[in-house]
């Protein structure tokens, strides 16, 4: 199957496990329409229904035929073009692409949350500047994306940009026992920089279990404990990325989801890196996401914007 001919408007789809977000962008990113549905529960077929019911909807409000793109939880797997890795059960071992294709007639693309993040920073948010992008989702997990000059990079496994499964570099005798991860392993970077991680780090200091966002807001008026986890926190998001700088290189790394709001972040982190990247200096910046909550639905319009080698 071929896209529609080349038009001014591009479409994404953002398929979450509670909503479905549909936007309409023109050629200067202008928005030009947005929806959001629930996600239908459970039920893959009703959900390739509900994506194609909304991209029917655009086009007949817009009056014309778009690409699409899609933004997925979990990725498409290079081998069996199924999805993996996806927290929306219902969606694993699924031919998502393929079948969106067929009711949609037309080829669709589709890429992983934190794949589509980084574009959309990349292409007309935060990063929009720079050539070299490293896009971090800091939330319940600890996504990655890769962008240069404008291009995802999505790598012969489909796995560019996954340094939450990484071991934790430079670790503590503290962190060295580490957690157990979804994927299998131990000790990975998601562990410790999630939402959850940053919970549990916090429980294990002082026995109370409490959610990151409340962690942040006692820091904020001074509790000691919560000072102590968040500057822990700061020290290890340090650590992870100069390990991905090392490697990279990148002009920015743009930060988004929850954790991502904290302001003190942007202080903090960029001078601990000195300690840990492997230069006299450490030129990268750490800025916080343009487009929020949105850079995934605008990332996925994105999809068709440069060649998909």
């Amino acid at each position: 199957m071929t896209p529609p001919a080349e038009s001014p408007i591009s479409i994404g789809v953002d398929l979450g496990g509670t909503k479905i977000e549909i936007i309409a962008l023109d050629a200067d990113a202008n928005e030009r329409y947005r929806r959001r549905i629930p996600t239908p529960a459970n039920s893959y077929n009703k959900i390739i229904e509900s994506i194609v019911d909304l991209v029917t909807e655009v086009e007949s409000k817009l009056n014309l035929s778009a690409r699409v793109g899609v933004c997925t939880p979990g990725s498409i797997s290079p081998s069996s073009g199924r999805i993996k890795n996806s927290n929306t059960i219902c969606l694993i071992g699924e031919p998502i692409a393929e079948d969106l294709s067929r009711a949609l007639s037309r080829s669709v693309r589709c890429a992983n949350d934190a794949d589509c993040f980084a574009l959309s920073e990349a292409s007309d948010g935060a990063a929009a500047a720079e050539r070299v992008v490293f896009g971090v989702i800091l939330g319940t997990g600890t996504g990655g994306g890769i962008v240069i000059d404008k291009k995802l990079i999505v790598g012969p496994n489909a796995i560019s940009g996954e340094w939450g499964h990484n071991p934790l570099p430079w670790s503590t005798d503290a962190e060295l026992a580490g957690h157990w991860c979804y994927c299998g392993k131990l000790g990975c970077i998601e562990t410790f920089l999630s939402g959850p991680g940053l919970s549990r780090d916090f429980e294990g200091a002082t026995g109370e279990k409490i959610a990151a966002f409340e962690i942040a807001a006692r820091a904020a008026a001074g509790d000691e404990a919560a000072e102590a986890a968040l500057t822990r926190y700061e020290d290890r998001l340090a650590r992870g990325l100069a390990s991905v700088i090392n490697v990279l290189d990148p002009d920015a790394v743009v930060l988004g989801g929850g954790l991502s709001n904290m302001e003190r972040l942007y202080t903090a982190v960029p001078q601990l890196l000195t300690r840990y990247v492997f230069s006299d200096r450490v030129s990268t910046k750490v800025v916080r996401a343009l487009h929020g909550d949105s850079s995934g639905v605008r990332g996925a319009a994105r999809l068709w914007s440069t060649p998909n080698d």
